[in-house]
């Protein structure tokens, strides 16, 4: 391998530690799916241990009480839920902000605009900088959660749902829910807080 590859590769790997929603996927909890079927099927696609049965009854809010295990009326914000449904296993793509491909930063200001009218930076690490910071315990529906990865600062961030459910984009499968509570997740777990 000449030097000009090997620097360009290091510099690929720097810059997404530094930049990026980089993740392994060794140690993370998996669930099989068929890749085609999740995009299309207005399930929820989850990697998440803890999940109630639900029955996909066609009403998106219905949906998500049932999987997260609390009241329709528990879930505040429609918006919020209708967003994620409709980008529900767009795969990941380092530096995406579209339907094609989206990263997790990307993401989370495409929900904050879309649903709450906020605006945020685009680095997740810039984003953990424009909470107003929270304890885990004061969690509510739309907060943003911050996660370290093999880094030296915040470099994942996803949106917090409810029964410690959360919306993101896992590097391998795209937009899901997750719940903060699996080892994988509550390890590289930093801070959180509200978008101001």
């Amino acid at each position: 391998m000449n030097c000009l590859l090997k620097r360009n590769i290091y510099l690929l790997i720097i810059l997404c530690l530094f930049t990026g929603c980089l993740s392994r996927r060794s140690a993370r909890p998996t669930v099989t799916h068929n890749k085609h079927l999740e995009k299309n099927s207005g399930q929820i696609i989850t990697d998440a241990s803890n999940v109630n049965n639900y029955h996909r009854t066609g009403n998106v809010l219905n949906d998500y009480a049932m999987f997260m295990g609390v009241k329709t009326s528990d879930l505040k914000n429609e918006r919020l839920y209708l967003l994620i449904n409709e980008w529900m296993g767009t795969p990941h793509l380092y530096g995406g902000s579209s339907k094609r491909g989206i990263d997790c930063s990307a993401f989370a200001v495409m929900v904050m605009s879309q649903a709450y009218g906020k605006s945020i930076p685009r680095s997740s690490s810039e984003q953990a900088s424009a909470v107003k910071r929270k304890y885990e315990r004061q969690l509510q529906e739309g907060d943003l959660l911050f996660f370290r990865f093999g880094s030296s600062k915040i470099n994942h961030v996803g949106i917090y749902l409810h029964n410690n459910k959360f919306a993101h984009v896992s590097t391998s499968k795209g937009v899901i829910v997750s719940d903060l509570k699996d080892a994988w997740y509550y390890k590289g777990f930093k801070r959180c807080g509200t978008v101001r």
